[in-house]
């Protein structure tokens, strides 16, 4: 699944266009590495660190949406971990 498509599933964004667009223009991370491109390719088990006002968010995915639903089938999709 798409980077972008994740992040607004799993409600971190509005719309799918703002997480896109964050993902471009922010330093988001896949597995410790920087990535600009929101159509790069995430599975569960990858860990995700980006920072979203002036909370850092530390998530590791544990499983890819199928429609964005309400908030708990969001929570869900993820297991936040304490940055370090």
């Amino acid at each position: 699944m798409r980077l972008d498509k994740w992040l607004w599933q799993a409600r971190f964004f509005k719309t799918r266009s703002l997480a896109t667009r964050y993902v471009e223009t922010s330093r988001c991370r896949v597995d410790g590495r920087v990535t600009d491109k929101p159509h790069a390719a995430v599975v569960p088990g990858m860990v995700l660190t980006f920072a979203l006002g002036s909370r850092v968010h530390v998530v590791r995915i544990r499983a890819l949406g199928e429609r964005r639903g309400p908030a708990p089938e969001a929570r869900a999709l993820y297991d936040e971990i304490e940055p370090d």
